[in-house]
Parts: structure tokens; C-alpha cells; sequence
């Protein structure tokens, strides 16, 4: 190809002509590569550029058009990694491939650049950085932080070391989540005879009937999404079938189960903790859970592991006290006298409707999404005075993505957000929130406002109906909505601390789980629910239920969170390269103190926890927990005052969500509720103390 080819080509590449929002469906996977290439050639010329010309480097000078370059890769790259997760294909997965390994090179090279950090590191000691405004001098703090964890310091040998280290983890990463997807995807069951599926509820009926026709054959498919797996293991009661989606489901991506050996994730793991094992002791880190609290709250690895002991203390009694009367129910329905695995889910919703005379069923037409998605508008409008609209014709990349304008209550515009609430085949499962747009200051003064991605994978309408959310998914969506409030709400203008970006990890789940906790208030749930037939709300008696059940194994539910983050957190304390098997013996030994029930040896729950294999919460899964207790101690300040009170809401907007990673979240914590965060909140919204 010659050079006057490339540059039409480049010319006619939609990627290189961003736009406030992204030309979705003008996106090949024959374009990704090209630009990257392009911009990133550009930004290294144009950054060399930039230090010649800063000999006493100003924020102008020197951090304003940095921040142009990194904007310029962002909107290139953001949309491609977008549709990798929620629209993947195999042409769209080699050139994320391809390209991803030359982003990670640029970024390691560019915080490993010499010229660079002594130009930062002489800003940081001129006189005009004292003119520079809080959330400026914390952008540079965290650059130089970041310089030094990235090796700006290491000599030229151990940098190469280090840059190689880092394109090997995005690989590995990469390659985790792909054989995550394929194998969920991959297995299903095929039943003909309607009969076997007893139990199921009608929705799952209809989902498995769809599942079907979607994969071409005759009668139900199960397969390993969740909204099919949750329902077939909670519901279906033929135990059989039940046993072998367990072993199916525990075993994805593994050395284990029915499609062993063909998606296996145990080298990429293993290869995972020894390469960030090496990259922490380059820095000087004994381990890779040091490196990691270098950027959170918890700055050393015994202030973790205490939380995590004192949380395990508190709560085990309370999960051994309902292992206890599920396996006393279990006896008295005359249920199995070995109790598997398969079995927890199945029996916990009898015990459930026995104790409260419900079903998960009985909800969901109260949640239609035609409604939940309103009242969750109108709860965030009350208490922080935030006006949401759709915005029709928005180019996205599905039809069941709709865009919504975000505005606060002087009609200035904050930004907006796209949502895509439905499984599909492939797409990544799970929920979350990323970036699209990040909120920054132009060279011309304007402000670019944010815009979000907000992903969840429920099931999707079935029959003509509209979407009928299970209590849970209605408490995803708050929790991914207020990602996005945290994103969208920051007025800071600087992308290095707008948003979300700069805050600790063990800060950033804090204000998706308050927003979990208003789920619960009957003034909330009459503005989120009505009958998706007849639009009556959900009744009295039923909510009435549903607060009596809320805190229903509780105590099983955190002592598996606290499996995961001890699981986590020791992998990454403890890691040693020459013992045999450690990732399996580390779950096991955990699991003496965690499990109440043996544990299938065949379970390989490991080589699907994607959080801390391709999802950033590396010696940071605790940060749930953790948060957790950020987040029920800052409710109960709208418990004191009103649960919509507007003062309260103005301060949280002010204190937490304004404020971005601009702001110590501690300090930001003690700005609005008055003094430091206590666990007793916690407790006493798990029911493990009186309120």
C-alpha cells in the first residue's frame, strides 16, 4: 500500500472522526487497528513536541494538551472496547487483539518517559503550581504517584522487563474473558419432554422456549447465562438436570466438568499471579496486594485482612445459624439427606416462600422495566433534583439501547447515558458501568460533559411483554445507576480526578451501594412498581413480605462475599511461584473458614471469577465490603433526616458525587456525614443487630 492510499484510507476511517457521540454502526473491525496506530504514531510526535516547548512547564502548557492527546486515543478506543464487551464477533475480537498490546505499550511507555515526569515533577516544584486549584494539584500528585508505579525510576533493562510484564497481562486478560464467554456460550441443554421442567416459572419458560428458537432447535433450552442458569438452579425441580447446570456452571473455563480442558483458564491464571507478582517487586513491593493499595483507602495489607477477620467474625454465626434451619427444612420436606451443591438455591427459595409466603415470581409483574426505569428517574429527581430525558434517534449498536439526557434542577446539562439492560448472545455477562466521555475542560474554556455506559444483562422482554424484573435485577440496576450518577455528577473539570477516574477502588462501589438501599423504603417501591397489566401497585402485603425477607441469609450471602475477597487478597499476599496447586490449595484453605457445606471437588469456581482475573479487582475484591460499610453508615444520615430529603441529597451530591477523585474519600466521607465511618450501620442492615 502506498503512502497516498494509507492517508485516504485514514481519511475515511470513522474512528479518526470522532464525534460527541460514537458513529456505532459505521465501525468495522478492519478500521480498529489502522487508527490506534495512527493516533498513537501522532501522540508520540506531538507529546516530544509538547517538551520541547515546555522548558518551565504550566498547566496550560504542559497538562492541558496532554490531556488532548489522551482524549484523542479515548475516543478512538472507547466505542471499539465497548462493543468487544456487549457485541463481540471474531473479526471485532482480532483487532482488539491486535490492538490492545500497542495501547498498553504506549501507556507503560508514556509513564516510564523521562522527559515527561521531570516536566511534571518541575511543575509540581514551580511557583505556579501553587496558583493551581485543589483538584489540579491532585491530578499531578496522582501523575507522579503513577509515574513511579509504572518504573520511571527503574533503569532501562528492568523498564523493558516491566513493558513486557504489562502487554503479557492485557494478553492474559484478554484471553481470561474470551474463554469465560465461550465456554458460558457454548454449553446448553436441549429438553423435549416439558414435563422434565417442573417447576420452572412461566417467565423461565418462555426464556428457555425463546433460547431455543434463538439456537434453531426443537423445545426448551438451559443454558449458562444467568438469567437462565439463576432461574433452572433456583427453580427446577428436577435434581438431576440441576446437577448437571451446577457442574456445568461451576466448572466454566476449566480443567473440570463436561467440556473440560477446552477453554481452560488454569495457565492464565497461573501465569496472571506470577506476572504481577515480578511487577510488584520490580517497584519494590514485596507483593502484588502492596502494589495494589498503593491507590486505595486500606493502605496496608494487615488493615484488610482485618476488616475482612472482623466482618468473617461477625457474620459466621448468624450463617451457621441459617445453614443450620435450611438444612432442619430440608429434612422436613424430606429432601436428600446428602445435600449438594445444586441443591442451596432450590431449597432456600422453598424455605423462603414457606417463611414468607412469597415467591420471587409473585414480584416480578410489579417490576416491569416500563416502570422500575421512571421511578428510579423520579427517586434520583427528589433527591438531588436530577431531570432525565430519552433522546430518540441516537445511533447505538443494538435495538434495545436507548440514550437519555441527564440535567439538574437549574436545567444546566451534566451529560448522558446509554443503557443496554438485555442478555444477548455474545455479550459479556454480568453488569457494569464505563466511560464513554470523560467531563473536561477544552482549550476553549466549554466544558465536554460525560456520557456513560450502563450495561446489565436481564432477561429481556418475552410475548409481547415489557421486561419483568426479579427483586435483584431492579437492585443491579440502582447499583449500576449510581456508577453512573458518580460519573456523570463530577464537576471537576480535569479527567485525571473527574468522575470516577482517581478514586480508590475500595472507594468507587460506595455510591452505586447506597443507591441498593432506597430499594427497600415503601415510599420508593409505590414510585418503582405497578403491575405491568393493570398498573396497581405492588400491595401492601407484599411489600410487607418482601421487608421480612430482606435480610433472609444475609449472614450466607456475606460469608461468601468475604470467600471471595480473603480468596482474592491472599492469592495476592501470599503468592508463591514454586508451590504446586496454589491457587487451588489458597480456595480450600479459605473455604475451611467460609464453606458450610463441602465444596464439590470438581467446583472450579476460580476460573470464572473474572473480577480479579480480567476485571481490575486484583487484591481489591474486599472493596465491596468494604464500601459496604461506607455506604450503609452514609444512609442512615437520610434515614435521621428523610429518605428524600433534599438537604441531605444536596450534601451527598456535593460532598461524595461532585467531587470525583479530586477529594480523599475519607475526607469526603467525614464532609457529609460529620465523623468517620462505623461498621454498626452494616450491621444493622443485615439484621445482625437491633436497629
Amino acid at each position: 500500500m502506498t503512502t497516498t492510499q494509507a492517508t485516504a484510507d485514514l481519511s475515511k476511517n470513522p474512528l479518526l472522526s470522532p464525534s460527541w457521540l460514537p458513529h456505532f454502526k459505521a465501525i468495522q473491525a478492519r478500521d480498529v487497528e489502522p487508527a490506534i496506530r495512527y493516533i498513537l504514531t501522532k501522540n508520540q510526535a506531538e507529546l516530544e513536541d509538547i517538551l520541547k516547548k515546555n522548558t518551565q512547564p504550566t498547566w496550560t502548557s504542559l497538562v492541558q494538551p496532554l490531556d488532548e492527546l489522551s482524549e484523542h486515543l479515548s475516543q478512538t478506543w472507547s466505542p471499539v472496547s465497548h462493543l468487544h464487551a456487549v457485541l463481540q464477533s471474531d473479526e471485532l475480537r482480532d483487532a482488539y487483539n491486535a490492538s490492545l498490546p500497542l495501547i498498553t505499550e504506549y501507556a507503560t511507555l508514556l509513564m516510564q518517559h523521562q522527559g515527561l515526569f521531570k516536566a511534571v515533577q518541575a511543575l509540581a516544584q514551580s511557583k505556579d503550581y501553587e496558583e493551581l486549584d485543589f483538584a489540579q494539584k491532585k491530578s499531578i500528585e496522582h501523575a507522579l504517584r503513577d509515574f513511579r508505579l509504572a518504573g520511571v525510576h527503574l533503569d532501562a533493562k528492568k523498564k523493558e522487563k516491566f513493558l513486557e510484564l504489562e502487554k503479557k497481562l492485557s494478553q492474559l486478560s484478554i484471553k481470561f474473558s474470551e474463554n469465560l464467554l465461550d465456554a458460558s456460550q457454548s454449553w446448553f441443554m436441549t429438553i423435549s419432554d416439558k414435563s422434565q421442567l417442573a417447576g420452572l416459572p412461566e417467565s423461565a419458560l418462555e426464556l428457555a422456549q425463546a433460547n431455543a428458537k434463538q439456537r434453531g432447535v426443537e423445545g426448551w433450552v438451559l443454558g449458562l447465562d444467568y438469567p437462565s442458569y439463576s432461574a433452572a438452579i433456583k427453580f427446577l425441580d428436577n435434581r438431576e438436570l440441576r446437577q448437571k447446570l451446577y457442574e456445568a456452571y461451576a466448572t466454566r473455563a476449566s480443567d473440570q466438568g463436561p467440556d473440560a480442558g477446552k477453554w481452560d483458564n488454569s495457565t492464565i491464571m497461573n501465569e496472571t499471579l506470577a506476572c504481577r507478582h515480578e511487577l510488584a517487586q520490580l517497584l519494590d513491593f514485596k507483593n502484588y496486594a502492596e502494589l495494589s493499595l498503593a491507590t486505595k483507602m486500606a493502605k496496608e495489607p494487615q488493615i484488610v485482612m482485618n476488616f475482612l477477620e472482623e466482618l468473617l467474625k461477625q457474620c459466621r454465626p448468624f450463617a451457621e445459624k441459617e445453614m443450620a434451619e435450611l438444612r432442619q427444612f430440608i429434612k422436613s420436606v424430606k429432601g436428600p439427606e446428602e445435600i449438594a451443591s445444586c441443591d442451596l438455591s432450590y431449597y432456600a427459595e422453598k424455605l423462603r416462600q414457606a417463611k414468607y409466603n412469597f415467591s420471587e415470581e409473585e414480584i416480578k409483574p410489579y417490576f416491569p422495566i416500563t416502570k422500575v426505569l421512571p421511578g428510579l428517574f423520579a427517586l434520583v429527581n427528589k433527591v438531588y433534583g436530577l431531570i432525565i430525558k430519552e433522546r430518540p434517534h441516537v445511533e447505538t449498536w443494538h435495538p434495545d439501547v436507548t440514550f437519555y439526557d441527564i440535567y439538574d434542577e437549574q436545567h444546566n446539562y451534566r451529560g448522558g447515558f446509554y443503557i443496554d439492560l438485555y442478555a444477548r448472545p455474545k455479550k459479556r455477562e454480568g453488569a457494569w458501568m464505563d466511560e464513554c466521555r470523560k467531563r473536561r475542560r477544552l482549550p476553549d474554556h466549554n466544558i465536554q460533559q460525560p456520557i456513560a455506559y450502563l450495561t446489565c444483562n436481564f432477561t429481556p422482554p418475552l410475548d409481547n411483554k415489557p421486561a419483568l424484573l426479579t427483586h435483584d435485577e431492579v437492585l443491579t440496576l440502582f447499583h449500576e445507576f449510581g456508577h453512573c450518577l458518580h460519573h456523570l455528577l463530577t464537576k471537576i473539570d480535569y479527567p485525571a480526578v473527574s468522575g470516577i477516574n482517581g478514586v480508590p477502588w475500595d472507594a468507587v462501589e460506595f455510591p452505586s451501594q447506597i443507591m441498593e438501599l432506597w430499594f427497600w423504603e415503601d415510599e420508593i417501591i409505590k414510585m418503582i412498581s405497578g403491575h405491568y397489566e393493570t398498573g396497581e401497585p405492588l400491595p401492601k402485603k407484599l411489600h410487607q413480605q418482601m421487608l421480612a425477607a430482606k435480610n433472609f441469609q444475609s449472614g450466607l450471602h456475606m460469608i461468601r462475599q468475604l470467600e471471595f475477597a480473603l480468596f482474592d487478597f491472599r492469592l495476592h499476599l501470599e503468592y508463591q511461584g514454586t508451590q504446586v496447586h496454589f491457587i487451588q490449595k489458597i480456595i480450600g484453605e479459605v473455604r475451611t473458614r467460609t464453606a458450610l457445606l463441602p465444596v464439590p471437588a470438581y467446583n472450579r469456581f476460580q476460573h470464572s471469577f473474572a473480577h480479579i482475573f480480567a476485571g481490575g479487582y486484583a487484591a481489591g475484591y474486599y472493596s465491596y465490603a468494604w464500601a459496604d460499610v461506607l455506604s450503609c453508615d452514609a444512609y442512615e444520615q437520610f434515614v435521621e433526616h428523610g429518605l428524600l430529603d433534599r438537604a441531605t441529597g444536596e450534601s451527598f451530591m456535593q460532598n461524595i458525587l461532585e467531587k470525583g477523585g479530586a477529594c480523599e474519600p475519607l475526607d469526603a466521607f467525614v464532609a457529609f456525614r460529620g465523623r468517620k465511618p462505623e461498621m454498626r450501620a452494616l450491621l444493622k442492615q443485615n439484621g445482625w443487630i437491633e436497629k
